[in-house]
């Protein structure tokens, strides 16, 4: 009867140990490292703004993430100092940092998470995601509950409304005039408000555009972001070959793909459709 006995206990002992290292996952304080200023605000989303180290240029939300050191802007990723600062966690654009540093750190057996949410879905899933290495996941349960409520709430009041839909030109720049496909973020934004983008079908998605080709697709209205200095420029490029209304909403919730997101859709969909507030 001894090896029974002995096989219970071993199991037993097995079972208390992977509890035992589940909790020390979950309470484990990372040092983490964002590298965009979207992926700083889904790491404070899920409840991981005390174990970020460090951040990118730009990382200004919330007011927290300004006091962090920053290792990496438009020129690259400071690799030298990512290694001193010892993560065990770094937080990467797909698309938007450079690969051949991001490889360096790999070798060295860093961590690598790589976001870049094309929909406001896929910024859900990526709170969800980091869930899994905070130490307070409560607050990604309540960030994506919150997040989840709103979500549905424009769909149920704009997305699947009957009327018809708006054609909308999604205004980058001016010289050169940039738009934006199917497969980003402000697409899917213009989608939820029940808009209908008329570069949806671009090959790529930031695609240049000209006058003419804007023209043959008579959009309705021109959603753009940025300050009102901006928007006169936009009034001044177009003048009386376009006078239709501009909608002018904040860059930074319209161009990063975080939880503000939504605040640029909740914004968007007001503006588009008032009637339906």
């Amino acid at each position: 009867m001894k090896w029974p006995f002995n096989a219970f206990r071993a199991i037993l002992a097995l079972l208390l140990l992977l509890f035992f290292n589940s909790s020390v996952i979950a309470e484990t304080k990372h040092r983490v490292i964002s590298l965009s200023p979207a992926n700083t605000e889904l790491a404070y989303a899920a409840g991981l703004g005390e174990s970020l180290i460090a951040v990118s240029a730009y990382s200004d939300y919330p007011a927290e993430a300004k006091q962090l050191e920053q290792v990496s802007d438009w020129q690259g990723i400071n690799v030298e100092r990512i290694i001193a600062l010892k993560p065990d966690l770094i937080l990467a654009w797909r698309g938007g940092n450079p690969q051949r540093p991001l490889d360096q750190l790999a070798a060295l057996g860093i961590p690598i998470i790589y976001f870049d949410p094309n929909n406001i879905e896929s910024v859900i899933s990526a709170v969800e995601q980091l869930a899994n290495y905070s130490p307070k996941p409560q607050i990604a349960e309540q960030s994506v509950a919150g997040m989840r409520e709103q979500l549905h709430q424009l769909q149920q009041r704009y997305a699947q409304q009957a009327q018809p839909k708006k054609s909308v030109f999604i205004q980058l720049g001016t010289q050169p005039l940039f738009s934006t496909g199917n497969n980003t973020i402000q697409n899917d934004i213009v989608s939820l408000c029940g808009g209908d983008n008329i570069f949806k079908n671009s090959a790529v998605p930031w695609p240049q555009v000209s006058r003419e080709q804007v023209l043959a697709r008579k959009p309705e209205v021109i959603v753009m972001s940025g300050d009102p200095t901006q928007e006169n420029a936009v009034q001044q490029f177009w003048q009386t070959q376009l006078p239709i209304p501009i909608i002018r909403l904040n860059e930074d919730w319209f161009h990063r793909a975080g939880p503000r997101a939504l605040f640029a859709a909740q914004s968007l969909c007001e503006q588009l459709y008032p009637d339906n507030k």
